[in-house]
């Protein structure tokens, strides 16, 4: 299988549970909510998404042509150490990266020492060995991942309204500000709901406000 990916680069993890862990991002292109490009917005299913993965020529980015030449790339990419307290972690994002990401790249990843977790709208079947599965859900698309470690909800949004996801098999429950014009009052209404409903937790985009990737 080749493997389309944006781009790979080493930075922060800005967001979720794992906010400030350095990390691997591995942000494969290709979505199947959106195509990426802004004269399709009105047709997309997820019209607020704010991410560039269209194309392969991005930092790190390419085409590999094997489960191997992918990991190699990544690890390319880990500037960390390595040992007991400084496991490498990779995050394999998107656009949709559950429609390229395999069993033979999650093996590949582990065999070059990472830790694999993967950011998904959870459409999408996962393979099976991941570390992580972070699903964030979108209105108007089917959720075929019920569980998890963390689901972490854009909030608000129309026809995915968090109390629609509290049964399902996630021990983390988290609440993310949509960004965008509105992205101060909508933390205001996070936060009102999280102190409303104890069991979801803020999540906060701080790359964005630190300035980093």
């Amino acid at each position: 299988m080749t493997y389309r990916v944006k781009e790979i680069f080493y930075t922060l993890q800005g967001e979720g549970a794992h906010a400030g862990r350095p990390a691997v991002f591995c942000r494969f292109t290709s979505c199947n909510l959106w195509t990426g490009r802004e004269k399709d917005r009105h047709r997309a299913v997820c019209r607020f998404c704010d991410t560039d993965f269209v194309g392969t020529g991005g930092p790190g980015g390419g085409r590999f042509g094997d489960a191997q030449a992918l990991a190699e790339a990544v690890t390319a990419a880990w500037a960390g150490g390595r040992g007991d307290r400084a496991v490498p972690y990779v995050v394999c994002t998107g656009g949709e990266p559950l429609l390229q990401l395999d069993d033979a790249a999650v093996r590949a990843l582990h065999l070059a020492g990472f830790e694999v977790a993967v950011e998904t709208n959870g459409t999408r079947d996962a393979p099976a060995g991941l570390d992580w599965v972070c699903v964030s859900p979108k209105a108007g698309a089917p959720l075929k991942l019920t569980r998890g470690d963390e689901l972490k909800l854009v909030f608000p949004q129309d026809g995915a309204e968090p109390g629609m996801f509290e049964d399902l098999w996630f021990p983390r429950l988290l609440l993310q500000p949509m960004d965008g014009p509105d992205r101060e009052q909508n933390t205001k209404l996070a936060v009102e709901y999280c102190l409303a409903h104890p069991q979801w937790r803020l999540s906060l985009q701080t790359h964005k406000y630190l300035g980093i990737a």
